[in-house]
C-alpha cells in the first residue's frame, strides 16, 4: 500500500475554502469516479472520498488543506502519478481563488494618510 499526504496553506478563510473543497470533490467524482461525502464542522470540514483501490480524506480548515489518501496494491505502483494529478488539481483551484482573495484584501486596505502641510 502507498500513502499520499498533501498539505497546502492558504489565506481564504473557511467559507471560501469550503467552496474550493466542494469544487474539488465534484471534479474528482466526475474525473476519477470517486464517491465523496462532506462532513461539515465548526472550524473545519472533512471531505471523505473512496473508490476501488483508494480511500482518503481532505481536511478543510480556514488556513490550510490536508489531504491523506491510501492507495491499494494495484494503484500503489502509480502513487507518484496520482499524487501529481491530485496536487495539480488542488493547486489549480487554489490559484483561481487566490487572485480574488488578494483583490478583496486590497479593497479593504485603508487609504493612505495625507501629510499635514
Amino acid at each position: 500500500m502507498a500513502d499520499i499526504n498533501i498539505h497546502r496553506e492558504h489565506t481564504l478563510g473557511l467559507p471560501k475554502a469550503r467552496k474550493i473543497a466542494w469544487q474539488w470533490a465534484e471534479e474528482v467524482e466526475q474525473r476519477f469516479d470517486m464517491e465523496c461525502s462532506v462532513i461539515e464542522g465548526e472550524t473545519s470540514d472533512t471531505v471523505e472520498f473512496v473508490r476501488t483501490g483508494i480511500t482518503g480524506r481532505l481536511i478543510v480548515a480556514a488556513d490550510h488543506f490536508d489531504l491523506e489518501a491510501r492507495l491499494g496494491f494495484l494503484l500503489g505502483a502509480f502513487s507518484k502519478t496520482i499524487e501529481g494529478e491530485i496536487t495539480k488539481n488542488l493547486d489549480a483551484l487554489l490559484s483561481k481563488a487566490a487572485p480574488a482573495a488578494k483583490k478583496a484584501a486590497a479593497a479593504v486596505k485603508p487609504a493612505a494618510k495625507k501629510r499635514p502641510g
